[in-house]
């Protein structure tokens, strides 16, 4: 009994998160991923390569906020095209224009779950890729949609990652544009940063502005991470990226990345990724942190020698496995889809690298794995912010189809 009842909850989260009009449900077993607790990818300093900095990945402290108040997000916030519905103990946040576009984000968790723009023909079409599966303990598990991957790091020592958001101002008009704004505090209010999630008739924006308070610099390792919904990447297209330099890399995990079980990668001759290294252990090439990270490189821990290319074509069809670190690539650049005839622009500010992974067409087409993952990136290099300094980033994503 307990086992269909999280069945159904699974069901309902699924029809009630990508439904046209959603009404507030309730889930007996709320899903431990909406907000009991968030793996985030944390920064460390690297000693090797031409490019410092890496990966690893920390689980933050468990969040013991209580269950959102949907009634008073309603009373404070509602209009400006905005409504609210309760999910178990989380919130999901529905932006929708008066030309029919629609974008919905969940709170406290800050996913963006779906964006659908208005398309010439009429109608809408969902342009995010968001799993609502079950879990190894039946609950219901939520990956993909667009998120932030981020890390902070002092000079001091302190890690942290915005993980939990709360609201704290909506603006604008579904004639116009719909700004959603969250913030996040680390636990000593001395790290601020504003989540701003903007829907126009023909975009939608994801832009971050992180505030240091503290004494010391603050160095910031990550990405805003996007899973693109595909046909299948055979039929998928990156366009403008010639000429562009590249590292490959393993793929980056977090709580809402979506890879394919058994997703093995190692470096093949030809520089790209095939399947035979643990994924776990490429991750950890991104680097380690403290002592062992310079004692591993003079062992057998030592990292593996990155592989630097140049993409050489302008018309890259994404059916080969790729991990991608971009780090010359312009502000621009189209992803086409021809099974759904469909493209989106992907564009970037205040980042200087760009992250493309795809698993390949070795899945079922329109299925769990047909996606592409990109977004802009501070992952070979670190931004660094001073004292009382101010960093901005985004990401957005430009519906041409209209």
């Amino acid at each position: 009994m307990l086992q269909l009842e999280k069945a159904k909850a699974t069901a309902m989260a699924n029809s009630f998160l990508f439904s046209s009009n959603p009404s507030p449900l309730t889930i007996t077993n709320p899903s431990k991923h909406f907000n009991s607790f968030y793996t985030c990818i944390l920064p460390f300093k690297s000693h090797h390569g031409k490019h410092k900095g890496g990966f690893s990945l920390f689980v933050s402290a468990t969040s013991s906020t209580s269950p959102i108040n949907v009634e008073y997000l309603e009373r404070e916030f509602s209009g400006h095209g905005v409504s609210f519905a309760g999910l178990g103990e989380s919130c999901v946040v529905r932006m929708g224009m008066e030309n029919g576009s629609m974008a919905s984000l969940m709170l406290p968790s800050g996913l963006i779950t779906s964006y659908k723009p208005h398309m010439w023909h009429g109608g809408t079409v969902e342009v995010l890729h968001t799993s609502v599966s079950e879990g190894e303990d039946g609950d219901a598990l939520i990956q993909g949609g667009m998120s932030v991957g981020l890390g902070c790091e002092s000079d001091g020592g302190m890690s942290w990652c915005p993980s939990i958001w709360s609201l704290h101002d909506v603006r604008g008009s579904p004639q116009k544009s719909i700004q959603v704004e969250l913030i996040c505090n680390d636990s000593e209010d001395k790290v601020e940063v504003k989540y701003l999630v903007t829907l126009q008739q023909d975009l939608l924006s994801s832009e971050l502005m992180i505030t240091n308070l503290k004494s010391t610099s603050l160095h910031l390792m990550g990405s805003l991470i996007s899973h693109l919904t595909v046909s299948t990447p055979d039929a998928t297209y990156a366009i403008g990226l010639q000429g562009s330099n590249y590292f490959s890399k393993p793929p980056m995990e977090s709580n809402f990345s979506i890879i394919p079980p058994g997703f093995d990668m190692e470096r093949n001759s030809e520089g790209s990724w095939g399947q035979t290294a643990a994924l776990q252990g490429l991750f950890s090439n991104w680097g380690m942190r403290g002592n062992k990270d310079e004692e591993d490189s003079k062992g057998k821990g030592e990292p593996e020698e990155e592989i630097e290319g140049e993409e050489d074509d302008n018309y890259m069809q994404l059916t080969e496995k790729i991990s991608r670190i971009y780090t010359s690539a312009p502000r621009r650049f189209t992803v086409l889809d021809r099974g759904r005839r469909n493209s989106v622009i992907v564009g970037r500010a205040g980042f200087d690298e760009l992250y493309v992974f795809s698993p390949g067409s070795n899945y079922e087409w329109y299925g769990k794995y047909a996606y592409i993952c990109t977004g802009p990136s501070a992952m070979l290099k670190p931004v660094v912010l001073g004292p009382e300094g101010v960093w901005r980033g985004a990401q957005y994503l430009h519906n041409p189809n209209l």
